[in-house]
């Protein structure tokens, strides 16, 4: 028998906060064989990420740390800080969860890989670049030469992400800490990414620790899986097992709370038919105008499609395709070079400011990112009053009123009118996200990757929220999203973009259960499942496809 590359034993991660200490891990044991892949999984505030950054030491100074972190038998914990150094990058090696900020902005992807090498091996710098270059190609990073010598800022969200795994696997280290690898990555990517993890762990035979709230990534890479609630594991088990007889109910509510494709109940609509869309597309081409030497960029060609009032039409494609930007044209955020869109009836083609802004009282919108799209200066009552104020609809003590039906509404507390956006969990300001969309009762919702960065459990509640209030109120609704097992879940329609275009609009069963284009199949074979005897013939039959 090997010995493990990583045991972990009576591990405890605390915070010093206000006088107080907080614990964030509590008393973990596991350990990490050769070959094998620990997937650590719960929700957000679990103690996942702090747990797996203390075992090498990259915690901030309020951080206390005990127990024993054995990397192939030496303790990182009493360690001398120059062993801790020698081990950090050769023997253990971290791939972040936001590759943007884990990249140096200021250095290209080749001299970040090239000083990686030479801090742990006696390289020249011709030998390390013709290294990187190598790692560059492993990765799939296209035309290898030419990104050695390109900046962070100039690659895809995919790509930055193969650069920082090529930088992670240019020591071929022992152990691999993954942290939320694939958040950001729409389906294909991320298929990709776990496919080339899955490849170097068999030539290396490296461990790998997985950090994820993620079950259909949990179910493609995993051997054993850690649940972790509070700081506390509450199971630990192999993947069969956690999958198929998980034993904690914590356990089995997180599980039911994974959106499965194709276990959601058909959703039809039926349209009257002299009814008139709420939002209408015809033709429509966008072009990003020509900016110094960076030349004219039609990000979207020749898009035609409507959407009802009552209706939920999910917008899906990978990252770049433009669904962002078909969604931010239909509220005249970006103007179009040629077609016509209308909203509520009202045409949006060449409209002044005074048409757009009646245009927008008619629209509500959810952004991604709930923290960079609230003011951080209001208080979240005074944001979700906003709108109301502004279209001069509610002051005073009706506004003051108002507020608190919306806040009832997304079922947050009343008092929290006076919290700022930072006292709020993700969930909780996408909450506040939604209440101040539908301030002024919109005919049309557009929703830009709203559950993306949300926990399961989280992610499960908000959808069903969403749902409630779309039935009640009866607004249409653009839900733009790279996740098709939620698309599903709301979707009466589905429309699929690639690369700027169309490909397929149809209704949503016949959309997931007979795709006609060929890149509508791809793009669902590449949707992991969190069931992983089911995930392995998904995987080969993605493979099968992509190789005809």
């Amino acid at each position: 028998m090997s010995e493990p590359v990583l045991k972990v034993s009576d591990y405890n991660v605390d915070f010093w906060v206000d006088g107080t200490w907080y614990p964030a891990a509590i008393d973990m044991n596991y350990e990490i064989m050769p070959g094998q892949t620990l997937a650590i999984v719960g929700e957000s505030g679990s103690g996942k990420s702090s747990s797996s950054m203390g075992l090498m030491g990259l915690l901030a100074s309020n951080a206390r740390i005990s127990g024993k972190v054995e990397v192939k038998g030496v303790d990182m914990l009493t360690a001398s800080p120059a062993t801790v150094r020698k081990y950090r990058g050769k023997e253990v090696a971290y791939i972040f969860q936001e590759p943007m900020t884990a990249l140096n902005p200021v250095y290209t992807i080749g001299f970040q890989i090239v000083e990686t090498l030479r801090v742990h091996f006696s390289m020249g710098p011709v030998a390390a670049k013709a290294r990187a270059i190598e790692l560059i190609k492993m990765v799939d990073i296209p035309n290898p030469e030419a990104s050695f010598d390109k900046y962070p800022h100039q690659l895809s969200g995919g790509q930055k992400q193969r650069a920082m795994i090529a930088q992670a696997l240019a020591c071929d280290p022992a152990l691999l800490i993954a942290d939320e690898p694939t958040t950001a990555l729409d389906v294909t990517v991320q298929a990709e990414i776990l496919d080339l993890m899955r490849d170097l762990r068999t030539k290396l035979n490296s461990g790998i620790l997985l950090i994820t709230h993620d079950m259909g990534v949990v179910a493609d890479m995993a051997d054993d899986i850690l649940v972790m609630k509070d700081g506390v594991t509450v199971e630990h088990d192999t993947a069969d097992n956690i999958f198929n007889r998980p034993k904690h109910p914590y356990t089995q509510q997180l599980l039911a709370a994974v959106p499965k494709l194709g276990s959601a109940q058909s959703r039809k609509l039926e349209v009257a038919q002299n009814a008139t869309p709420v939002l209408s597309l015809q033709d429509v081409t966008i072009q990003y105008p020509k900016r110094g030497r960076v030349p004219a960029f039609t990000a979207a060609k020749d898009i035609t499609f409507e959407i009802y009032p009552g209706e939920i039409l999910g917008l899906v494609g990978e990252s770049g395709s433009g669904k962002t930007t078909i969604g931010r044209a239909a509220i005249g955020l970006i103007p179009i070079k040629s077609g016509s869109i209308s909203v509520a009836g009202i045409d949006l083609s060449n409209a002044n400011q005074k048409t757009l802004q009646t245009a927008r009282s008619h629209t509500g919108m959810v952004f991604q990112d709930p923290a960079s799209s609230l003011n951080p200066r209001l208080p979240i009552g005074e944001s979700i009053g906003e709108p109301l104020f502004l279209a001069k609809q509610a002051k005073g003590d009706e506004l003051a009123k108002r507020i608190e039906e919306l806040l009832d509404m997304v079922e947050l507390p009343r008092s929290y009118r006076n919290r700022y956006p930072h006292e709020l969990s993700g969930g909780q300001r996408q909450r506040v996200g939604i209440a101040r969309a539908l301030a002024l009762n919109p005919d049309i919702l557009i929703a830009d990757e709203p559950t993306s960065a949300l926990d399961v459990s989280i992610q499960a509640r908000f959808l069903e929220l969403l749902q409630e209030l779309q039935e009640n109120l009866k607004f249409a609704c653009l839900f733009i999203s790279h996740d098709i097992a939620v698309v599903e879940i709301l979707a009466h329609r589905i429309a699929v973009m690639q690369q700027g275009r169309l490909v397929e609009v149809g209704d949503r069963d016949q959309i997931l259960r007979s795709p006609q284009d060929a890149y509508t199949q791809r793009l669902l074979a590449a949707v992991p499942v969190p069931d992983p005897a089911e995930q392995k013939k998904r995987r080969d039959a993605r493979h099968k496809l992509a190789n005809q």
